[in-house]
């Protein structure tokens, strides 16, 4: 009889497993780690330059090697060493399109002990002016194409010294990022502790204005292995592996931005620490093209976006394209409709072994995970978490409720972030005893499998990206033709949801939609712009407390609806 879940888990991380789990004191607290990791993300790029001559990063006619990646990398820690006075823990901020020099830069500031920091590639230059300030950035990558929004900030932004630019043309005033990434075999040697901080990626605020979540190089190496061992537990169980058809290294697209965690700590990293050949997109997400690089790469592993895997299998053009190199398709950051997985099996010619994953940039992305045959039979469901991940469903007193009955997620161990940048009482009332409280709705079953149904944020998930309805109600606030407003999801099957806004004019105010959805674009980036805008001479209902009555709402769906053109 093959052996069960349980047991193959318990052989994998028991004493002298391939994943033995110990149990270590973290910042304070007893949590289980993998034995056999690495220390820091430095130490993970030196065992990635031990691959030599074997390609890793492809881009368009760029193909660059591990060896060569390593060796740019300490390149680029010598260069911001000793050419322009990088410190441990200094900032290094990125706004790019994902590339390969986004990687070198990054790690090569973290392998010398400064700190990166991801800005949102669909900021406007109001929000990056604010996460350049919050985070304290010294210095900046930028591309050409993004380099517009940030170029009203350079020189006025308090100790942002250097701007380094990735462009055939720098512009006055920044420096070429290949005078950073010269290689070099002389690896960087400040000390870097495990829980110091490695990357400060930005999540939408309850209150308003995004947070900087710290994520670590132990939250990061913990996340990485956590993914490959339940790569290996489905494949123990009857799931595909992502290995080539030939049995050798698997080959991964990565098409999910880098400054999130599902493109950084969840795709890059993993796939580095596999030995994989990773394969970029280039420039905005294009179905077209993903099925291009799937068939001429021979791509064996996609870890995609919701939102992206429906455009790829509700291309009319997917017929046209050799697909089957596919092995394993995984999608998180949004809830995955049904219709979607169903889809996928149906058009893909040689089903793939699909996983649903979970997780926050809080817990420095994967927590749980439902792939394989278990996502076939609970195609709703979240999965199990990850054999180092502690999981409760709680009342609202933090009190663990009975299996089948409702409450919320909350969530401990290794990959939880030690809090947000500058942000101590905010980081106190989302992580309260070494346990961070998602403010997500759910259930367990008695098989373990963990269910979202709701959540008890004030939050919209529009294709991948995280929309706090307060930061937009904030703005319209500020337009002096509303009176008042309120901001809700609105469901949708490609995206997950979209952006409506309930408007109240002040009276006799000439304030049509485009007007709304312009307000809201000059200060906010585009995929927090309502797309559906209704107006409303009504008060906005609200509780005796103020609070607005957003449920009543919902029960609307979308009605006079007015679309950005």
């Amino acid at each position: 009889m093959a052996p069960g879940y349980e047991e193959i888990v318990a052989g994998l991380t028991g004493p002298g497993g391939p994943f033995e789990l110990v149990t270590e004191t973290v910042r304070g607290r007893p949590m289980r780690m993998f034995k056999n990791r690495e220390k820091s993300m430095r130490e993970k790029v030196a065992n990635a330059g031990l691959r030599g001559d074997t390609e890793f990063l492809v881009q368009g006619d760029r193909r660059i090697a591990y060896g060569e990646f390593t060796r740019r990398v300490w390149g680029a820690a010598r260069a911001l060493e000793r050419n322009h006075g990088l410190r441990a823990g200094d900032r290094l901020a990125i706004l790019a399109y994902n590339r390969p020099d986004w990687l070198m830069a990054l790690f090569g500031a973290t392998s010398a002990g400064a700190i990166g920091v991801g800005l949102n590639g669909w900021w406007v230059t109001e929000e990056l002016e604010y996460g350049l300030t919050d985070s304290g950035s010294r210095f900046l990558v930028v591309d050409e194409p993004l380099y517009p929004r940030v170029e009203p900030l350079i020189g006025n932004i308090k100790g942002l010294e250097t701007v380094f630019y990735i462009g055939e043309h720098p512009p006055r005033g920044t420096v070429p990022i290949a005078e950073i990434l010269e290689p070099s075999d002389e690896a960087p040697t400040v000390s870097i502790q495990e829980d110091d901080p490695f990357i400060i990626l930005y999540t939408s605020g309850t209150t308003g204005r995004p947070k900087g979540c710290i994520t670590t190089h132990r939250g990061t190496i913990a996340q990485v292995l956590g993914i490959i061992f339940a790569s290996v537990v489905g494949a123990a169980t009857g799931g595909s592996t992502p290995l080539g058809k030939n049995g050798g290294a698997p080959t991964s697209l990565l098409s999910s931005p880098l400054f999130h965690v599902g493109g950084l700590h969840s795709g890059f990293c993993t796939a580095m620490t596999a030995g994989a050949r990773i394969i970029f997109t280039e420039g905005r997400f294009d179905p077209e093209q993903v099925m291009q690089l799937i068939e001429r790469e021979k791509i064996s592993m996609w870890g995609a976006i919701p939102t992206m895997l429906h455009r790829v299998v509700h291309s009319p053009h997917i017929a046209r394209y050799d697909l089957s190199s596919l092995r394993t398709v995984s999608f998180g950051g949004a809830p995955t409709a049904p219709e979607t997985i169903d889809r996928a099996r149906e058009v893909l010619p040689v089903e793939p072994s699909f996983s649903n994953a979970y997780g926050l940039t809080e817990t420095h992305g994967v927590a749980t995970l439902n792939g394989g045959k278990d996502l076939l039979d609970r195609k709703t469901s979240i999965g199990r978490p990850l054999p180092f991940v502690g999981l409760k469903i709680v009342d609202d007193a933090g009190k663990e409720v009975p299996d089948g009955q409702l409450g919320e997620l909350i969530l401990n161990g290794p990959t939880i972030t030690p809090g947000y940048w500058n942000r101590p009482e905010a980081t106190a009332e989302t992580i309260r005893d070494g346990w961070l409280y998602t403010g997500d709705l759910g259930y367990r079953d008695s098989e373990g499998f963990t269910f979202i149904v709701d959540r008890a944020k004030d939050m919209i998930l529009r294709g991948g990206e995280n929309v706090y309805c307060t930061e937009i109600e904030n703005c319209l606030a500020d337009h002096p033709a509303i009176d008042e407003a309120a901001v809700i999801g609105v469901p949708d099957p490609e995206l997950g949801e979209r952006v409506k806004a309930i408007v109240r004019r002040v009276k006799d105010a000439n304030l049509d939609a485009a007007a709304v959805q312009a307000h809201v674009s000059q200060h906010l980036a585009r995929f927090k712009v309502p797309e559906f805008v209704e107006f409303t001479d009504e008060p906005l209902p609200r509780n005796a407390a103020g609070k607005l009555l957003k449920n009543l709402f919902r029960k609307d769906g979308a009605p006079n609806a007015a679309k950005p053109g």
